[in-house]
């Protein structure tokens, strides 16, 4: 795939007085669990402006409530105080928001180029279209040789890049990604956020990924969202000032990236260690039931 492509500017919603594309106010989440009477608060009073255009990661240690926020920001979930907009108005799942999990999700019965069409089908896309853009966006992601392969003659990355195709194809205002490369290897892994900030820079809209790898939120964000454990809560929201794109060179051997990279290890590695219920390896304990 060609990652030739112009670096991408910081978004200039972010000027003072701008309205965020998300706005999350004051939010809480407590779920509770039947089998052993207790509950577990998720989220506690957590706010956060992600203005349009940016791409945001979520990092804190396991039990945090990211996924839990995710969720929210896609309407899948209600809060049980303050509220989540999106443009404005209260989330609800549909076309404008992708999804991608961290398991593929894909259809094993149907052809590459039909799991990318699928949603825009059912969306209410003509066929023929749903197909020419399923293809353009494989081509993107250098799967055309096998738009008529099925899931199972696929590898691992290759069926993200195909979770990743069918994401962006669909154009979404906000993409929301939950820990979408965890499953896959170190060097795939790497391919992967390349094929995501190539993908991410041909198209407007906002990003937010969830992640435990604090290298990956640095190398991908323009914006970190620090989270700590039970109740979830929003930490600290830092800026990450680092030049776009992000490929080609060692991003890692930059002193803003080594900087960002030592401050939020040691804010996390501070968390686990005072905290009993979280695991330093980002392992949800028994305890443990929000992402």
């Amino acid at each position: 795939m060609n990652l030739a492509t112009n670096a991408r500017e910081l978004p200039a919603a972010q000027a003072a007085g701008s309205v965020p594309k998300i706005s999350i106010r004051s939010v809480g989440k407590t779920f509770h669990r039947p089998r052993s009477n207790d509950t577990v608060v998720a989220l506690k009073n957590a706010s956060l402006d992600i203005a349009d255009n940016t791409f945001v990661s979520l990092v804190g240690p396991s039990g945090c409530g990211k996924t839990t926020l995710l969720r929210m920001i896609n309407g899948l979930i209600k809060p049980d105080s303050g509220e989540v907009l999106v443009s404005g108005k209260r989330p609800v799942p549909g076309p404008s928001m992708g999804f991608v999990f961290q398991s593929f999700r894909l259809i094993p019965w149907a052809t590459v180029q039909k799991n990318v069409a699928f949603t825009m089908e059912v969306s209410g896309t003509p066929k023929r279209e749903a197909r020419d853009r399923a293809d353009r966006f494989l081509e993107l992601v250098g799967l055309s040789k096998f738009r008529k392969a099925y899931p199972s003659e696929l590898s691992g990355g290759m069926k993200q890049r195909v979770a990743l195709a069918r994401a962006f194809a669909n154009q979404p205002e906000i993409l929301l990604m939950d820990e979408p490369f965890a499953s896959i290897d170190a060097q795939t892994r790497e391919l992967m956020q390349i094929e995501l900030m190539s993908l991410w820079a041909r198209q407007e809209g906002v990003v937010v990924f969830v992640t435990h790898s604090v290298d990956e939120a640095v190398l991908l964000a323009d914006q970190i969202v620090l989270m700590g454990p039970r109740p979830g809560r929003i930490v600290e929201v830092i800026p990450v000032d680092l030049p776009r794109p992000r490929w080609g060179y060692d991003i890692r051997a930059n002193p803003e990236f080594i900087r960002l990279r030592s401050h939020l290890w040691a804010a996390i590695r501070d968390m686990v260690v005072t905290d009993p219920g979280s695991d330093f390896y980002g392992r949800e304990t028994a305890s443990q039931t929000a992402a």
